[in-house]
């Protein structure tokens, strides 16, 4: 496990995960939402991220924490394993709702509220989006994890540590 990406529902636990597994590891960590996202809430351009990502994929270890159903393909095409977290919409939302005016390291800025266009990205995604992942995820020939719980993936990682 030397190239590593954690993909999921929005607000599913994917970043706290990253960063237990990065301190766990050893890997360095890039949360992709701090890649394409500015301070203000607007986002570079396409190109500049992709060129980025790029960047980043040519690293010989990494930890890539986020979705960005775009450029998945690419990123499983570099990665050795994968984390899909599989979890209930309700979860997620509570997750979501939770992190509101929380500062976080994985984003540029701190929510203020739950945008509506961010909720319905949750309320979406089981019905979207994860069949079009898993879909992906078929051809993968790396390591696949999939978590349907937080705990689970709390399980995981104290697993890793060596039961600590």
């Amino acid at each position: 496990m030397k190239r590593v990406i954690v993909i999921g529902c929005p607000a599913s636990g994917k970043s706290t995960f990253s960063r237990k597994l990065a301190e766990a590891t050893g890997l360095p960590l890039v949360h992709l939402d701090n890649v394409y996202f500015k301070p203000d809430g607007s986002s570079i351009a396409r190109e500049e991220f992709d060129r980025r990502l790029g960047d980043l994929l040519s690293g010989d270890s990494w930890i890539i924490d986020g979705n960005y159903r775009r450029t998945l393909a690419r990123r499983l095409a570099a990665c050795d394993t994968v984390f899909l977290f599989d979890l209930p919409t309700e979860v997620c939302l509570e997750g979501a709702r939770a992190r509101v005016g929380v500062p976080r390291s994985d984003l540029p800025w701190t929510e203020k509220e739950l945008a509506p266009e961010f909720e319905w990205a949750i309320w979406e995604f089981r019905g979207k989006k994860l069949p079009e992942i898993y879909a992906l995820l078929e051809g993968f020939g790396g390591e696949k994890v999939i978590f349907t719980s937080r705990e689970q993936a709390d399980r995981y990682i104290s697993d890793l540590r060596g039961g600590d």
